[in-house]
C-alpha cells in the first residue's frame, strides 16, 4: 500500500566506512584508532588467491583481540561465485561475536542475500549469538543495477546498499579506469553564446546509478553508501564525488586510505547552523501544533509537515554524532 512506511534498518553512523586490507595486520591499529565511524577488514578484492586462508585468521584475531571501540566492525566476504565464501561466513559468524556486518561484494540478485541470510541465520542459531549479523550490498554489476528494488526487499538483515561504480564500469563496460571519478568525454556542450562559443562542462557518469540505489534504498529502509574514490592523492576530487551524493540524501562513503576520512566525516555531518535551523523548524513547528495551526514562518520562509521531517531526520544526525 502507499501509505506503507518501511521498516527502518538497524541505526547506525557510517559517514566513513575505511576499508582495511585483511592481509595487512599492520594496518589494523591506525584504523582502530582512526577517526571512521565504520572499519570493514577487506578479504576480497584487497586480497590475492593465494592469501586468502591467512587473511581470513588475521581478521578472525584482530576482531577477537583488539579495542575497536564504538565503531561499527564489519568484514567484506568473498563472492558467492568464489569457494572461499562459504568458509569466511562460517568461521567469522561462529568465531566473531564482535562482528556487526558482513559486507557482500558483487550482489546481483534476491536470492543472493537470501542464500546468505539461511546461512547466517543457521550458524547464528547453532552458536546461540545474540546479536544479529547486519547485511551491506554491493551493488556494482549491471545486474544488480537491474534487479536493485528487489535485493532491497530480499533480506530482514540488509542495513545498507553501496555503490561499488569499479566493478560497475567493468560490468557495463565503461570506456575509463578510474574508480569513482569523472571521465573527460563524459559531458554536455552550452548552447552558443552571443559570440557563438559554447563551453564544454563535465558531468557525472555515476549520478544516474547512484540516484537509482538511493531511491532503492530510501523506499525500503535502508542506508546509501557511496563507494570508493580510488585517487586517495585527489582530496579535492573525493571532496566533491562526497558532496554530489551527499546532496542526494547519501549517508556516507568508502574511504579506502585514512586520509579521506576526516573529509567524509565533515561532508556527511550536518553543519552547526543546518543543526540550529532545524531546531528551529521543529520547536515552531511544536508551537504551531499546540496553537492548532498547520504552517508557520521560520526565518522568513513557510514550512510545514515535510519540513519537519527533514528538520528531524537531520537532528536524529546530529545526536547520533554527538553521542558517539
Amino acid at each position: 500500500m502507499s501509505f506503507t512506511q518501511p521498516e527502518p534498518a538497524t541505526p547506525r553512523l557510517t559517514r566513513s566506512e575505511l576499508a582495511v586490507p585483511g592481509v595487512n595486520p599492520a594496518l589494523f591499529d591506525k584504523a582502530a584508532k582512526s577517526a571512521a565511524d565504520v572499519i570493514f577488514l577487506d578479504l576480497e578484492d584487497a586480497v590475492a588467491p593465494d592469501d586468502k586462508p591467512q587473511a581470513r585468521k588475521n581478521v578472525i584475531a584482530a576482531l577477537n583481540d583488539m579495542d575497536w571501540g564504538k565503531k561499527v566492525m564489519a568484514v567484506r566476504i568473498n563472492g558467492l561465485d568464489t569457494h572461499y565464501m562459504y568458509r569466511d561466513v562460517v568461521d567469522l559468524v561462529e568465531q566473531c561475536p564482535r562482528l556487526d556486518m558482513l559486507v557482500v561484494p558483487k550482489v546481483g540478485v534476491p536470492a543472493d542475500l537470501y542464500a546468505l541470510d539461511m546461512l547466517v541465520t543457521q550458524i547464528e542459531m547453532a552458536q546461540g549469538r545474540t546479536k544479529r549479523i547486519g547485511f551491506e550490498a554491493l551493488i556494482e554489476t549491471a545486474l544488480g543495477l537491474a534487479n536493485v528494488e528487489a535485493i532491497a526487499q530480499s533480506s530482514r538483515r540488509l542495513e545498507a546498499l553501496a555503490f561499488g561504480s569499479g566493478d560497475f564500469a567493468a560490468s557495463t563496460r565503461a570506456r575509463t579506469t578510474i574508480i569513482g571519478g569523472l571521465h573527460p568525454e563524459y559531458g554536455v556542450l552550452s548552447d552558443r553564446n552571443a559570440e557563438g562559443k559554447r563551453e564544454y562542462h563535465q558531468t557525472d557518469p555515476w549520478h544516474a546509478a547512484q540516484v537509482r540505489i538511493l531511491v532503492a534504498c530510501r523506499a525500503y529502509g535502508l542506508r546509501p553508501i557511496d563507494g570508493p574514490y580510488g585517487d586517495f592523492k585527489d582530496p579535492e576530487g573525493f571532496l566533491s564525488a562526497a558532496r554530489r551524493v551527499a546532496a542526494l540524501g547519501y549517508e556516507g562513503k568508502w574511504a579506502i586510505h585514512p586520509t579521506q576520512i576526516e573529509a567524509a566525516n565533515a561532508v556527511f555531518s550536518p553543519s552547526a547552523d543546518e543543526v540550529a535551523k532545524a531546531r528551529r523548524i521543529v520547536d515552531a513547528m511544536a508551537q504551531a501544533a499546540r496553537e492548532g495551526k498547520g504552517a508557520v514562518q521560520v526565518d522568513g520562509r513557510l514550512v510545514d509537515l515535510a519540513n519537519i521531517r527533514m528538520a528531524q531526520n537531520l537532528l536524529q544526525k546530529a545526536d547520533a554524532i554527538s553521542g558517539k
